[in-house]
């Protein structure tokens, strides 16, 4: 009858674990079942990220080119078309567009990010767009549709 106090892995279920450098009568004293010299036998060894075993590794084989600009500043665009349509479905109370708003609306995901709006479609509504930036063309627009830009500084971003 099994109970709690004398119950066992099954047969074969567990096996007894390798204890290394136990010395020779044991069959893994010596080495250590580390091998013979090189660097993966001393104490200490750590493999370096990208390490070839001394060939030339693949990150300094591939050339390298192009420039990461560290000030880069990036905006998430909105078109005006898209400005038009939300318009048009009543989104903009008092017609004024702000990045919160857009925010909320889903139209931009990320809180922390710059908005830029974009000349791409048309617009007819008479709309008041804040935003980080605007295209010439995005610029032109919104005012002939007899609405206004008003450009947030990036301190105020959304």
């Amino acid at each position: 009858m099994n109970h709690l106090g004398n119950l066992k892995p099954a047969e074969g279920a567990t096996k007894k674990r390798k204890r290394v450098g136990r010395g020779q009568g044991s069959g893994r004293g010596g080495t250590s079942t580390r091998g013979h010299k090189g660097s993966k036998s001393r104490s200490g060894y750590k493999r370096k990220i990208g390490f070839e075993g001394g060939q030339m590794p693949l990150y300094r084989r591939v050339p390298k080119f192009g420039f990461n600009n560290i000030n880069r500043v990036e905006y998430l665009p909105v078109n005006v078309a898209r400005l038009e349509e939300l318009a048009r479905k009543g989104a903009f109370e008092d017609g004024v567009v702000t990045p919160e708003i857009l925010i909320e609306l889903g139209v931009v995901s990320k809180a922390r990010s710059l908005v830029k709006i974009l000349g791409n479609g048309d617009l007819n509504t008479k709309l008041t767009v804040k935003a980080n930036a605007f295209s010439k063309s995005a610029i032109e627009k919104i005012k002939a549709s007899g609405g206004s830009v008003e450009v947030l500084s990036v301190n105020q971003e959304g």
